[in-house]
Formats: structure tokens, sequence, C-alpha cells
């Protein structure tokens, strides 16, 4: 079985070993590595190439925020997923938008954490359902107008308006009589026509230019 390598970074050393004991119990994830603050994370992934980041936000000498821009810069493959006690809105927009594919917040039981390590590692998106409406509400409000410089087709736009419901790639095929492996192919080409990595970045640039719309509410034209 190919394990999902992982750098987890934590300055809260007891927090940190207990979720290392948590993940090393899995079959399917492996630590590579252990970080204290957020310049050994970023030096951690130079070092080790995982496939997940599980990160806080409040960490000493480079806050999440900071150690996930530079995360993504340098190696885009990444996925970085935050886990913090932080519910803040602004924060939550700051780290997303540095391209985080997920955020879970601490009071979540284990088998919460581990699910979410499991679905960002398959390209799914994860947020906490206390915050998911809110971001991506803030997120629409905050929106332009589209420019029309990315064509999406609208079966593309169905998949990503899904997507912003929450709805992971099995779920969205069935509701669009799709094979999953379908949906995967759109997502792939959805990234490539925006320019990004990751779905969550896919979402919040189709909520900005208000190409898709929450609760039902009309999209604009691109």
């Amino acid at each position: 079985m190919k394990r999902i390598r992982i750098v987890l970074a934590e300055d809260h050393a007891l927090v940190r070993e207990g979720i290392k004991d948590l993940l090393q119990q899995q079959r399917d994830m492996e630590v590579l590595g252990e970080a204290g603050d957020g310049e050994q994370a970023v030096k951690l992934v130079n070092e080790l190439e995982p496939d997940i980041v599980l990160l806080d936000i409040a960490m000493p000498k480079l806050n999440g925020i900071e150690a996930t821009k530079q995360i993504k810069t340098d190696h885009p493959s990444v996925s970085v997923l935050v886990l913090t006690a932080y519910d803040n809105e602004e924060l939550i927009l700051a780290i997303l938008e540095a391209g985080a594919s997920g955020y879970l917040l601490k009071n979540i039981r284990s088998d919460e954490l581990l699910k979410g390590i499991r679905s960002v590692h398959m390209g799914e998106s994860v947020l906490h359902p206390s915050v998911l409406k809110t971001v991506l509400g803030r997120l629409q409000a905050n929106g332009g107008a589209g420019t029309g410089k990315y064509r999406l087709t609208q079966r593309e736009l169905e998949i990503v308006d899904l997507g912003a419901r929450g709805l992971v790639n099995k779920e969205i095929a069935y509701r669009l009589s799709l094979s999953a492996r379908t949906v995967q192919s759109h997502w792939r080409n959805i990234f490539t026509k925006l320019g990004v990595g990751s779905r969550m970045e896919a979402v919040m640039l189709c909520l900005k230019n208000q190409w898709i719309r929450l609760e039902g509410e009309k999209a604009a034209d691109r």
C-alpha cells in the first residue's frame, strides 16, 4: 500500500506528539518529519517533498499563511491542510488564498481528521462545516464581474458549483450521471484553464468572478 507522506507542523509539542501517534497508527499514512515553527516546516518540505503538510496557522518564526505561500510557490503539487483552533474569517480566507486545500478546527474528532487527510490526498477540498458557508458566502459577496479570460464549459461550471457546495467526486458523478473518472478528468481541465492547482483555488476564483453563485442566485456572464 502506498502511504500518504506527511510533514506535521505544530508548535505545541504535546499536541504534535498526539497527532503524530494517531497518524502513525494508520496503515496508509507516514509522518516524514515534524516542525515546531513555520521556517522549519518550509525547510522540511524542501528536503522531503511530502504529499501533504498538516500545519497550524499560529506558529513562531513564520506563520502558517506565509509558510503556505512559500510551500505552494516552490512545490505546487504539495497539498496543505490547516488544523487550527482559529476560526477567524480573515485568517481562513488568507490561508485559502495562499493555496491551502483545506481548513479544519481542532475540535474535530480523530476520525474526521483522518478523513480530511485522505480527502485532500485524493484531490478533494476540505472545510470545517462551521466555516464552509460563511467563507464561500464572503468570497461570493466580495467578487467582481467575470473578465471572460477563462472559458469553462457549462459542464465544468456545474462541477465547480457542486464542488463549492461540498460534494466529493463520487457525489458529483452521481448527481450529473457521470463516472467518477470523468469528473476527475473535468477537474484536471478546469485546473489547466484557470491556472490553479487545487479544487479550493478553482472554487474561490469562480466565486470571486461570480461565474458560480450559491443559494441558487444567478451567475455572471463569463
